[in-house]
C-alpha cells in the first residue's frame, strides 16, 4: 500500500510556471507507475501526464504537451509535474495517482480506473 501526498499548488498568472510534487511513503515507490490527473470544475478527470516505474516512458495528454513536464525519483519517493506557459484552462484541482506494475514491459496507465492510490489533490489557478 501507498500514500500519496501531492504538494505546489496554487495561484498563478497565465504563462508563469508552477511545479507540483507528490510524495509517497513506503519502501517500494519504484514499484508503482504514476500519472497526474486533473479535474476542472464541473468537468471530469483526465490524465495529464503518465511515467513508467523508471521514468523511462512518458505520456502527455494533447493539451499539455510542450508544457508539462513529468519526472520522478524514485530515491526520494516522489513524481514532479513541471507546468509552464500556464494557461486559464490549466485550472483544476490536479491529483497524483499510483498502480503497482505488473509483470512484463514497462507500461504506461493512462485511465483513471487504473489506478488503485489518489493523492488528496492540490488546486492550481490560473485566473483569466
Amino acid at each position: 500500500q501507498v500514500q500519496l501526498v501531492e504538494s505546489g499548488g496554487g495561484l498563478v498568472q497565465a504563462g508563469g510556471s508552477l511545479s507540483l510534487s507528490c510524495s509517497a511513503s513506503g519502501r517500494t515507490f519504484s514499484s508503482y507507475a504514476m500519472g497526474w490527473f486533473r479535474q476542472p470544475p464541473g468537468k471530469e478527470r483526465e490524465c495529464v501526464a503518465a511515467i513508467t516505474w523508471s521514468g523511462g516512458r512518458t505520456y502527455y495528454s494533447d493539451s499539455v504537451k510542450g508544457r508539462f513536464t513529468i519526472s520522478r525519483d524514485n530515491a526520494k519517493n516522489t513524481v514532479y509535474l513541471q507546468m509552464n506557459s500556464l494557461k486559464p484552462e490549466d485550472t483544476a484541482v490536479y491529483y497524483c495517482a499510483a498502480e503497482r506494475i505488473e509483470p512484463g514491459p514497462p507500461r504506461l496507465y493512462l485511465a483513471s480506473y487504473e489506478y488503485e492510490y489518489w493523492g488528496q489533490g492540490t488546486q492550481v489557478t490560473v485566473p483569466s
